[in-house]
């Protein structure tokens, strides 16, 4: 998830986040930070990630692909 997306996450306090693929360059479920299991924060929420990761990668290349 997103900066933003994993914030609203911690703020409704979800007990858990799963996503499939990872973002290296604007994740932040353990890829440029974790946001979903930062100590400063008041509520931590469980990571399930990498489910059907090939086919989530798949799907997100060919959007940004088809917005190009």
């Amino acid at each position: 998830p997103c900066a933003m997306c994993a914030g609203a996450s911690v703020l409704a306090r979800l007990d858990r986040v799963v996503f499939g693929a990872a973002d290296p360059k604007a994740g932040f479920a353990g890829s440029l930070g974790d946001l979903l299991q930062d100590q400063r924060l008041n509520h931590r929420t469980e990571v399930t990630s990498g489910i059907l990761a090939d086919e989530c990668g798949e799907i997100l290349r060919a959007f940004f692909r088809d917005r190009r």
